[in-house]
Parts: structure tokens; C-alpha cells; sequence
């Protein structure tokens, strides 16, 4: 049995531990809040976007380069993860969908590159070799330059031949408890083909084909700063969970550590009064 010193030593370090949970889950939950705000101001304008991008451009003759259609030879993974550990499962079960995605694109002999945002993904897919490129730290202070400059790199790279396909992977956030891992295709832009008829017509100035030609460019832009605040508000949001658990944890490791220790010093006192017991008949 352990000695009194050393329990309450352990008590203390726990108790510690968990008033730093707890300061980092009141941390996590504050920005939870300003992240969730975002990401809900900003969903109905992505969908909106999305649905406008793919009806004014449904139909048309024209074929713009982003919107190509190729054999998908070489798929590139754009992998968004967080730059900071300690929220539990939450870059792990982003990571394992990749891995079936990869796995899925191998068995169909496909090619897989990666762009990785967030540290998170650059370390745990550099050791396969196909990460192009990588924009760690800005998970926590990113911005629409930000996608901007991540929609660009991936664009160019597909006009220039060297991928046939670009998926994002992220997570959703659906509630405080649930993040869900999603894949969703961004390259080559998908118009409706079979867009819902509707009484009249839409009138487009200059042209359908110049206001698709602007809006594509846009339209990434909007899909990239959309998954990362995604990924933003799950991160906070499974970091508040897995420091509440942590501090739960903390309270139980504490309740049993206190047992122990009770139990130990009255061992100690049951040993002592041995002693006093033993020298009383020793002196008889």
C-alpha cells in the first residue's frame, strides 16, 4: 500500500489537472459560441451559392475548364483538420475517412495526393508521401484570404492537367455530441443537368456564360471558407467535450484516491496501536 505522502501527492496533482480541464473547456465553450455564430450566418449563404452556381450554369453549351469533365486518374484529397490536439476522437475519425477514401481510390486505381490544412493532417499523412502541399496554423486565426489562397493553389493544379478530381474532406458540425466526417466534391464543378422547370426564363447581363465565368472562381472560395468553418466549430465543440470528460475523470480518480488514502492512514493508526498494545504486554 502506497504511503500517506504519495496519496496526497496524487490527490493534489489531480486536483490541478482538473481545474486546467476545466479552464480549457470554459475556454473551448467561449469560442464555441463565436464559432457556431459564423458557421450558422454563413451555411444559407454557401447552399445558396452552390444552388445559384449549378442552375445558371445548368444547360450550357459552353465548356468552362472547371468545370471539365475528365477519367479520374489522379484524385487530390483537400484533408482540413485542426492545429491543435486535446478534443478527443475528432481528428482521428476525420483521418480514418480519409483513409477509406484513399482506400477507395486505390482499389479503383486511382492516383491520391493530399492538401492538408491544419497540423493535425501534415503530420499524420506526411509519412505517406503524397502530400503536395500543407497550410498549417491557421486553423486558428483563418480568414476568406485564407480560402482564397487554398481555392487558387487547388484550381490552378487541376487546370494544369495534374489532377482529374478534388474532394474535400471535413467534418459537420451537428451538434455539440455528434461531428460528422463528410466528403464533398469540389472539382470539376457539377452543373444540374436536369435543373427543375420553371415558368419563364432567367435573364442574365452581360451573359449566363460570363456570370458563371465570374462566379466560379467565388464559388470555391466559398466552398473551401465553409469547410473550414466547419472543422472550426466541431473542433471547439468536441474539445469542450473531452475536457468535461477529462474533468470528470479528474473528480472520480480524486474520490478513489481519497478512499486509498483513508484506508491507508487508518492502516497507520491500526499499526501504531498495535505497537502501543505490543509494548503494554511486553512491560507486564
Amino acid at each position: 500500500m502506497p504511503s500517506l505522502k504519495e496519496v496526497k501527492l496524487k490527490i493534489v496533482g489531480v486536483k490541478k489537472t482538473a481545474q486546467i480541464t476545466k479552464a480549457m473547456n470554459m475556454v473551448a465553450a467561449a469560442k464555441l459560441r463565436g464559432a457556431q455564430e459564423k458557421m450558422e450566418a454563413f451555411r444559407p449563404y454557401a447552399a445558396k451559392f452552390a444552388e445559384t452556381m449549378q442552375a445558371v450554369s445548368s444547360g450550357m453549351t459552353s465548356q468552362f475548364p472547371l468545370m471539365e469533365q475528365r477519367a479520374a486518374q489522379k484524385v487530390e484529397l483537400v484533408v482540413f483538420t485542426s492545429d491543435r490536439g486535446l478534443c478527443g476522437s475528432f481528428n482521428s475519425n476525420i483521418l480514418k475517412r480519409v483513409a477509406q477514401v484513399a482506400k477507395e481510390c486505390a482499389a479503383a486505381g486511382q492516383q491520391v495526393s493530399y492538401v492538408c490544412v491544419g497540423k493535425k493532417a501534415e503530420q499524420a499523412l506526411k509519412k505517406t508521401g503524397a502530400v503536395r502541399t500543407a497550410y498549417s496554423g491557421i486553423m486558428g486565426h483563418f480568414s476568406m484570404y485564407d480560402a482564397r489562397d487554398i481555392a487558387q493553389d487547388v484550381a490552378n493544379h487541376f487546370l494544369s492537367g495534374a489532377v482529374d478530381r478534388v474532394e474535400l474532406i471535413y467534418s459537420r458540425f451537428q451538434s455539440i455530441v455528434q461531428q460528422t466526417p463528410t466528403v464533398a466534391p469540389l472539382l470539376p464543378i457539377q452543373p444540374i443537368e436536369d435543373a427543375p422547370k420553371v415558368s419563364g426564363e432567367y435573364l442574365c447581363e452581360p451573359s449566363a456564360e460570363a456570370v458563371v465565368e465570374t462566379l466560379q472562381p467565388l464559388y470555391l472560395n466559398v466552398q473551401v471558407y465553409h469547410a473550414m468553418l466547419e472543422v472550426s466549430t466541431c473542433e471547439n465543440a468536441a474539445r469542450m467535450s473531452a475536457m468535461d470528460n477529462a474533468t470528470s475523470a479528474c473528480k472520480d480518480i480524486v474520490n478513489n484516491l481519497t478512499i486509498l488514502y483513508n484506508k491507508a492512514r487508518q492502516a497507520a493508526v491500526t499499526n501504531e496501536l498495535m505497537d502501543i498494545v505490543g509494548g503494554a504486554e511486553a512491560l507486564r
